[in-house]
Formats: C-alpha cells, structure tokens, sequence
C-alpha cells in the first residue's frame, strides 16, 4: 500500500495562491489515479480533484474548476494541487488519495480511495 504525505497549506487571504504537495512512498504513484479531496469544519469530506495514472485525464469539481489544477510528477512520486484565486469557502484540510480504480465513475467516490494522507490545513481568511 503506498503512503501518502501532503504539505504545503497555510493561512492566505481571499485571492491568493497555494500550491499542495502529497509525496508517496512504498509504492510509485505511476500505477494509482490520484485524488484530491477537501473537509470543512462541520462538514463531510468532499472530492476536490483528480487525475489518471498518466496525468492525461483530470477531473474536478464544479466548486474549485478553472481555479485549481492538479498534476503530477511520476519521477518524484509527487502530486500536486494549485489553488488559485482562493476563497474563504474553500478553507479545509486537504487530503490527497490514491485509487486503483479508474475513470469518471470512480474518479469522485470517495470510497474507491484505499489510501489516504493525514491532510494538510489550508485557511483562508476574507
């Protein structure tokens, strides 16, 4: 099972940018489709973002499309999500998630991702 480590978050202001970072080991990311996913205060965790193996295909939620990007780099066994144009709803720890299930049916259910992250705090402030 490969671990997951994610970094990068931090307190902003509205209209900020924030790049994450999830870092694996035990296994190579390059056999995993990769998600990220987000939990408010008070609130179930919800699907932020995702991608295929290759990277080629991305997935995102209506919530956080044209504004957050994720990628990855294989080589370093790295994803990334860029956040742009952040807003104080988008404050949350973000998790990042590994599946080996593929495609738009599973790239959203969260119960398709075996491993997990322990998440990283990403506040935004008005």
């Amino acid at each position: 099972q490969v671990q997951l480590v994610e970094s990068g978050g931090g307190l902003v202001q509205t209209g900020d940018s924030l790049r994450l970072s999830c870092t694996a080991s035990g296994r190579t990311i390059s056999t995993y489709n990769m998600g990220w996913f987000r939990q408010a205060p008070g609130k179930e965790r919800e699907f932020a973002a995702a991608d295929s193996w290759s990277g080629s295909t991305t997935y995102y939620a209506d919530s956080v499309k044209g504004r957050f990007t994720i990628s990855r780099d294989n080589a370093k066994n790295t994803v990334y999500l860029q956040m742009n144009s952040l807003k104080p709803e988008d404050t949350a720890v973000y998790y990042c998630a590994a599946t080996a299930y593929s495609g738009s049916l599973f790239a959203r259910d969260i119960s398709k991702y075996g491993s997990w992250g322990q998440g990283t705090q990403v506040t935004v402030s008005s």
